[in-house]
């Protein structure tokens, strides 16, 4: 009885998070095991509205098995038109001390990344947004072939304030 009752509770304490995100416009996630450097993680984006200001977030959920304190990343968006925005981006993952910045309870933790602010989707049409690992080993050439710990990748779209 007792075990069912904080399984009510923690349901609805996501609801009532969840209700209560009034600047998610769009918030996607895929999953993935062992993220291969040649992989995408592919995103599309349908009926934004063209007259508002976006701010852009990649979300990163990651466990014990990840190994670095950095994350490398490389993101397109690709526009309706044909117009193509590539970006390669570093974060940090954790803090001086080796402990994690991202939020959440037992190993899996999660980050919200700052990709882009005050963005707008000017064409109609579909959007397509990838992101790829781009992480290397200090002095090697070649990427890392399967990186491991990262369990779920996201993108998220919020109003901006602006």
């Amino acid at each position: 009885m007792r075990s069912a009752f904080s399984v009510f509770i923690f349901i609805f304490t996501i609801i009532l998070f969840s209700s209560c995100d009034k600047k998610r416009v769009y918030d996607e996630y895929e999953s993935i095991h062992e993220w291969h450097k040649d992989s995408l993680v592919n995103f599309e984006l349908d009926n934004i509205d063209s007259t508002k200001v976006y701010d852009l977030f990649i979300n990163i959920r990651n466990n014990n098995d990840y190994r670095y304190s950095n994350l490398f990343l490389i993101t397109e968006i690709k526009f309706p038109q044909g117009k193509v925005i590539s970006d390669t981006l570093e974060y940090d993952m954790t803090k001086p001390n080796g402990e994690w910045l991202g939020i959440g309870f037992g190993d899996v933790k999660e980050s919200k990344l700052w990709y882009k602010e005050n963005v707008k989707f000017d064409e109609s049409g579909k959007y397509k947004v990838s992101i790829q690992q781009a992480m290397r080993k200090n002095g090697d050439v070649d990427g890392i072939q399967e990186l491991e710990g990262i369990t779920d990748v996201g993108f998220r779209i919020e109003k901006s304030d602006n």
